[in-house]
């Protein structure tokens, strides 16, 4: 049996409202068009629904029992109507991102604020992992977008978008001043103890690929997972520190730490947003999207 959906909507509000007129006012429709659905799912149901009176029209037993269930159907809908409203308009929702600790400090973390100010009741629900596992929760589509550093590797459902540059620097406590207004050649730090971050960083990667290419390769003295670690290794003289300029830069302004000189600058890289086209993602994610691309 087929009947047609709107029929059990105009059945709901007679029922609601006790009446085909009363009903055909909430509906904004003609009293014929009322009693002309009423009669077609009567029909279609091949029972009376309604008793009608001189006040209006009463539901029949059978009607009782066909309004209990549409009743909670109805309603049911109206209610993800108003929750789909209000995530469209902002008011609610739920954002999925992806960050490292570096992404979310000097890129991300702003704009959040911001934007949790605009739209306070929108969850927001961060990730915090490097690069690599950034991107592989994306692809599994845990995440709505990422922020994340380059180099990466992307794919063909990608959009990348460069917020900003970042700068990987060496530098030192006072244990090294003897370096401290030195040109010196990457290939001396083979021979210093150097503390970095962990081998599933693009960091790391990056890093360890320049290096290549100049013949050098390093040991590191300390293999660490973040780079506000390396900073505080670093000035308490445990070795030269590899890291993005942001996290060591209130320490450069101070004078705890100094930054190593070299012949050939490091190549500047970017932050990025990453998003995928086979990825839904709610109004709210979109929006905060168009904030971090513009």
């Amino acid at each position: 049996m087929s009947v047609n959906l709107e029929y059990y909507k105009i059945f709901y509000h007679v029922a609601k409202y006790g009446g085909i007129t009363a009903a055909a006012e909430q509906l904004c429709i003609s009293q014929p068009a009322v009693s002309q659905a009423i009669k077609q799912l009567e029909r279609s149901l091949g029972s009376d629904l309604f008793v009608r009176t001189a006040k209006g029209a009463k539901l029949t037993i059978e009607g009782e029992s066909l309004f209990s269930y549409v009743q909670k159907g109805y309603e049911t809908i109206l209610i993800g109507e108003e929750k789909f409203k209000k995530m469209m308009d902002l008011e609610t929702g739920e954002i999925r991102i992806g960050a490292s600790d570096m992404t979310l400090q000097f890129c991300l973390l702003p704009y959040l604020e911001h934007f949790h100010e605009l739209y306070p009741n929108i969850k927001v629900n961060v990730t915090n992992a490097p690069t690599p596992e950034t991107i592989t929760y994306l692809k599994e589509g845990k995440i709505d977008f990422g922020c994340v550093s380059s180099p990466f590797v992307s794919r063909a459902d990608f959009r990348v978008t460069q917020i900003q540059q970042i700068e990987d620097i060496f530098v030192a406590g006072n244990k090294f001043w003897m370096y401290k207004n030195k040109m010196m050649h990457y290939q001396e730090l083979e021979d210093l103890p150097i503390i970095c971050l962990e081998h599933n960083t693009s960091t790391r990667r990056y890093m360890d690929e320049f290096l290549s290419r100049n013949h050098v390769v390093l040991s590191p003295e300390f293999e660490l997972a973040t780079s506000d670690i390396i900073v505080q290794f670093a000035i308490r003289n445990l070795g030269i520190g590899c890291v993005v300029s942001d996290f060591a830069k209130k320490y450069l302004e101070s004078g705890e730490l100094f930054q190593l000189h070299f012949d050939k600058p490091v190549p500047k890289r970017n932050i990025c947003i990453i998003s995928s086209e086979k990825n839904p993602i709610s109004g709210a994610a979109k929006r905060l999207l168009e904030m971090l691309e513009m």
